[in-house]
């Protein structure tokens, strides 16, 4: 709009003349001038000068927006964008109806709390057919840690869908959808990512599942820069393909423990025994995402699961749309299952914190994946 010509903004022809004659040809021309300076250029008054100049700014400037108006366009573009259903109402509704097409949704959590169930559900649903809600397409499941399990998903979609997995052959064709891919160092990862990018398309892939990419990270025994300009690769990487075929893809990230105190009580340091137990009990509320604040910056939505007093949570710590939100839930033979679908907002630095009482198996990864 700036370079929109004045001749075209139906200005009074006595200043338009005076514009033209002083070589003053579009909006950008006039409004990059004080109003003192162009009542010395064009030798008129200040009130022509003004009326002319909020003429130009009227016509050139966007109409303005209300904070309303923005966050109605974006939810409306959410929705049209895409999304997979996850068959958990509260979280769908948070989502604007589930995990979102071309972006990265990260799932991170301590060992053993629900991601690769998790998982398994999402890849149900997207080869399920559309008549059943599904994507009716492939999918592709990078699992490095070996944990995809055909019997464990088979049992989630006769559990969740029994007229369509009792139908003859349906449970063989849905386990037919799901390529699952298992390298086992992050040179073959690489490689299988850009043989998938090319392949997307070819065999209607609808899902991308990564479970988990910090173990990969871990195996490698790569430290300090290089470590974090591999990951930063691959993050680039992974966007591109999600952005690239506007399909949804999904990432597992694991944990590690940080005591609130770890950099200021040293061996030499001698704790009482009050002190002592306030450490253990501040140690479980200081679990920390395995990868680092570069990566979670880098993705869109961020799916924290935990476990406070037993009770297992989904966390939605990240989304451009949703309030951070925590959801109860249990796991069931089909899959993981809400206890209420209204959640319970979390503000502040509690939705993301890291909780994991009554679980033992926590990966622990080098602290240099946190830099």
């Amino acid at each position: 709009m700036a370079n929109k010509l004045l001749s075209e903004m139906g200005l009074p022809k006595s200043i338009a003349y005076i514009f033209s004659a002083r070589n003053l040809i579009t909006a950008k021309d006039v409004l990059s001038l004080t109003e003192f300076e162009l009542m010395e250029l064009l030798d008129v008054d200040l009130a022509v000068v003004a009326s002319a100049v909020a003429h130009i700014s009227e016509i050139t400037c966007p109409p303005y927006q209300t904070a309303l108006s923005l966050l109605e366009q974006r939810v409306q573009n959410e929705r049209m964008a895409g999304h997979l259903p996850t068959c958990l109402k509260g979280l769908d509704n948070a989502l604007c109806g589930g995990i979102p097409f071309g972006v990265v949704t990260e799932l991170v959590g301590p060992a053993g709390i629900g991601k690769t169930q998790f998982c398994l559900k999402l890849s149900l649903l997207a080869s399920l057919p559309l008549s059943y809600g599904g994507l009716d397409g492939s999918v592709i499941y990078i699992d490095t840690e070996s944990k995809f399990s055909s019997r464990r998903m088979i049992e989630m979609g006769y559990n969740s869908f029994p007229e369509a997995f009792h139908a003859e052959g349906m449970a063989q064709e849905m386990a037919g959808r799901i390529l699952v891919l298992r390298p086992t160092s992050l040179s073959e990862f690489t490689d299988s990512l850009q043989k998938i990018r090319v392949s997307l398309f070819q065999h209607g892939v609808k899902l991308l599942i990564i479970d988990s990419m910090a173990a990969l990270l871990a195996g490698e025994g790569v430290q300090g820069p290089q470590r974090q300009h591999s990951l930063g690769w691959h993050i680039s990487f992974i966007k591109s393909v999600a952005e690239f075929s506007r399909i949804p893809v999904v990432v597992t990230n694991q944990v590690r423990s940080q005591s609130r105190d770890e950099t200021s009580h040293y061996s030499f340091q001698e704790l009482s025994r009050v002190d002592r137990s306030e450490a253990s009990t501040n140690l479980d509320s200081h679990l920390v995402a395995a990868l680092g604040i570069h990566w979670a910056h880098a993705v869109s939505i961020r799916l924290v699961f935990e476990s406070r007093s037993g009770q297992r949570f989904i966390k939605l710590a990240k989304s451009p749309l949703s309030p951070p939100l925590a959801f109860p839930f249990n796991i069931t033979s089909s899959g993981i299952s809400l206890l209420n679908d209204d959640g319970v907002e979390m503000p502040g630095p509690e939705i993301h914190t890291i909780h994991c009482q009554g679980h033992s198996s926590i990966i622990n990864v080098g602290s240099e994946m946190m830099h």
